[in-house]
């Protein structure tokens, strides 16, 4: 089959790609490379065909309508919450208009599927946990309000131009690959820093939980998606809540040494607990995590190493 993924030099869709690559696809791969992406094209596997391209750009629709692939997987996004809320417009630009781009590409390209990333972040503060499908939505950043947007014009393209789709709303991802740098990736960034012997930033208390998913497992997702979940949208996570707080004492257990901890004040958008019913998944597509906490930690662990 042959595949575009976009965003493919990015932490999660490069290992994505790699999933694609082990069972015999045929990838391709763009990427803009972006400073505040995270892309890195030493993380493109060198068996998949890569093209510096913006999704808004004319030249990354026009690769579509030459290429005609079956699937596109689009994981390309300004993913910061930060960001978002210091350039809503920013955000609005890359993760809307570059959608709308590539969407109307698939149609007249005649792919059969695309599979989107969105985000727990369209959630908002969550009513009742665990988070499920049905929850309701209600983002409290440009970036969950530019995901959850997204959803409704992938479902728009599904029902009057047929293009089908699964979409994915995705916990806090984590394992090797993911930036240290900036503010995103929590559990990259106290890695990185407890290696190195330099002070740890709780931001709030500390005792907000998040549902913390390896990248190996959502590489896993989105290969059963190629052929299962159809028409479909999915929580993707473990079903658990893991606090800052634990992340730090994991993370020093198994690195084997403490660092000085200074606290800071809540940031824009963060939300203080949300974890996730990921049942929908297990039924329609056979899928649920295989790697515990302390397992996909040692793996990032040992990246950074």
């Amino acid at each position: 089959m042959k595949i575009l993924v976009t965003g493919g030099a990015g932490f999660i869709a490069s290992h994505i790609v790699d999933s694609y690559i082990e069972a015999g696809h045929e990838v391709i791969v763009i990427d803009s490379l972006w400073e505040e992406g995270g892309g890195n094209r030493d993380y493109v596997n060198r068996n998949a065909r890569f093209y510096k391209l913006d999704i808004r750009s004319t030249e990354a629709a026009r690769l579509i309508l030459t290429e005609k692939p079956e699937v596109v997987n689009l994981h390309a996004a300004q993913h910061s919450v930060k960001i978002s809320t210091d350039k809503p417009t920013l955000d609005a630009e890359v993760n809307i208009l570059g959608l709308l781009n590539l969407l109307e590409a698939c149609v007249q390209a005649g792919t059969r599927k695309v599979i989107f990333a969105s985000s727990g972040a369209t959630y908002g503060t969550p009513e009742q946990l665990p988070i499920t499908e049905l929850t309701l939505q209600k983002p409290e950043s440009p970036y969950g309000i530019t995901k959850m947007a997204s959803e409704y014009y992938i479902k728009y393209f599904h029902s009057e131009k047929g293009l089908d789709f699964t979409i994915f709303r995705y916990g806090n991802i984590y394992g090797p690959r993911q930036s240290p740098h900036g503010e995103a990736g929590v559990i990259a960034i106290f890695a990185r820093r407890i290696l190195d012997g330099r002070e740890v930033r709780i931001d709030w208390d500390g005792k907000q939980e998040k549902d913390y998913l390896y990248v190996g497992d959502v590489a896993q997702a989105n290969l059963l998606a190629l052929e299962k979940g159809d028409n479909q949208l999915f929580c993707l996570a473990t079903g658990r809540g893991t606090s800052v707080n634990e992340l730090y004492e994991r993370l020093c257990r198994i690195i084997g040494k403490e660092t000085p901890v200074r606290h800071a004040t809540k940031r824009p958008g963060d939300i203080y607990q949300a974890y996730f019913d990921c049942s929908r998944a297990a039924q329609s597509l056979g899928w649920k995590p295989q790697f515990d906490l302390d397992s996909g930690l040692e793996k990032t662990v040992g990246f950074f190493r």
